[in-house]
């Protein structure tokens, strides 16, 4: 019998597939060309940073920001998943590649630098210049890994240009702004 957790992922991915599927059908009926952009795990500034619905980069984020220096920070798993974050300015390029291409159908979008969990939680306390401990916890983790072909992207000589190291920086200072003024909005309120 499926877990609760598993079905809800599994509803998730036949989600995509079938909006997939549909714009697809809708091509082939009226004849109109259809690209569709796969993103792999997008992250940046101005995103959802708090509240559940947040990707990893930006929870990850939060929770360095938030702890005391010499504190420690709580992760799910075991830090040995492996992930692929792509920073939201080189999707947008990747879009505008797309959308001006001849390709149509599915095109996965992606940077090529795949990284643990636990080396994505490394880099942001690196990033923060702070001194956290890891604590590895129970909870969610999802699928140990994905490959992604990028190749019919790579084909129009697409690429993500945004190191992980680099993208984290400027999430975890926009993260970090939000953190703060959250904590000065709460204590104005008190």
């Amino acid at each position: 019998m499926l877990s609760r957790l598993s079905l809800t992922n599994n509803e998730y991915g036949w989600e995509k597939l079938y909006s997939e599927r549909v714009a697809m059908a809708y091509a082939r009926r009226y004849g109109m060309k259809v690209r569709i952009a796969r993103f792999e795990n997008c992250y940046g500034p101005e995103g959802t940073w708090r509240g559940g619905r947040e990707k990893a980069p930006a929870a990850i984020c939060r929770k360095v920001a938030e702890a005391e220096e010499g504190g420690s920070v709580e992760v799910w798993g075991d830090g040995t998943a492996v992930r692929v974050f792509t920073y939201v300015d080189d999707l947008v390029d990747g879009i505008y590649t797309l959308m001006q291409s001849e390709l149509e159908g599915p095109v996965n979008l992606g940077s090529d630098e795949r990284v643990t969990v636990a080396g994505l939680v490394r880099t942001v306390i690196e990033v923060s210049g702070k001194k956290l401990a890891i604590r590895y916890v129970p909870g969610r983790v999802g699928v140990h890994a994905r490959n992604f072909s990028k190749a019919r992207i790579k084909s129009l000589g697409w690429e993500a240009r945004v190191t992980l190291r680099e993208g984290i920086a400027r999430t975890y200072r926009w993260v970090e702004e939000q953190v703060r003024l959250a904590r000065e909005a709460s204590s104005a309120a008190t």
